[in-house]
């Protein structure tokens, strides 16, 4: 599996406040109540009823398989002005890889799960569905780059939910060897990626070591993880500096988000 939790920044939902005015009631006259209620539904409301941290977002990486079994996923970019903005594409929709099983709803968010679909579970193969919050960007190279991760011997994140340190990366030097974990210098794909911040619950072995990283050629899928060309790691890295949230979303669900994610394609 490929994540981590690291430095969760939620921001709590935007309020606004409103100015009465005296002059409003001749502009309105005749319409229905249900009319001025709507006309009066601000952006920024209809934010609030969205999924945290997807609410509060201006940069959004939208992953989306055609069905809840796919391996394969179109991921596309996008920004807004500000909260509740229109959505607009930054950039083509590019080819991705999520888990070799497909997906399966974050404990987090298993509220939107629907009859028959599965919730994740640590080993399942599966991509988590839901809203993160991406972090860090990481690699093998020391680059000076504010918040990097730097990959060296004995970084490891650990996957062992016997573990207090679960779904977060450490050393092995930390944590010894007999502790469950994901080896990050031996694995290629890591030379270039982003951390997850993954909420997971280690009672349930609920998901952890979730990332963003380089594909793998040949590779069916990923162990849970998103896999790009490395081209597209490099862009994703630009574009999630200054905050990102990755959402996961099969097809079939997209109309459960309608008005808070982009329309479909």
């Amino acid at each position: 599996m490929m994540s981590l939790p690291a430095n969760n920044h939620r921001s709590p939902p935007r309020k606004r406040g409103s100015r009465k005015s005296k002059h409003w009631m001749p502009a309105f006259a005749g319409m229905s109540g249900a009319l001025i209620a709507a006309l009066f539904m601000t952006s920024p409301a209809l934010a609030q009823s969205c999924p945290a941290p997807l609410r509060d977002a201006r940069n959004l990486v939208l992953v989306t398989p055609d069905t809840m079994t796919s391996s394969a996923a179109t991921l596309r970019r996008f920004t807004r002005s500000s909260v509740g903005a229109p959505w607009q594409a930054d950039g083509g929709p590019v080819s991705a890889l999520i888990g070799r099983k497909g997906t399966a709803w974050s404990p987090a968010f298993r509220t939107f799960a629907a009859a028959g679909e599965l919730i994740k579970v640590d080993g399942d193969k599966r991509a988590p569905a839901g809203f993160f919050p991406i972090g860090r960007s990481f690699g093998f190279a020391p680059v000076k780059r504010a918040h990097y991760l730097h990959i060296e011997d004995g970084t490891t994140c650990v996957d062992d939910a016997s573990s207090p340190a679960y779904n977060t990366i450490t050393t092995r030097a930390r944590v010894g060897w007999k502790v469950g974990g994901e080896n990050m210098w031996r694995v290629p794909e890591y030379r270039r990626g982003l951390l997850v911040d993954y909420p997971t619950d280690r009672a349930a072995k609920g998901g952890s070591c979730i990332f963003i990283h380089v594909r793998k050629p040949g590779a069916p899928g990923t162990a849970g993880c998103v896999a790009l060309a490395e081209p597209e790691v490099e862009r994703l890295q630009n574009f999630s500096a200054g905050g990102a949230v990755l959402a996961i979303v099969p097809k079939p669900a997209l109309g459960r988000f309608a008005g808070c994610l982009p329309p479909p394609n």
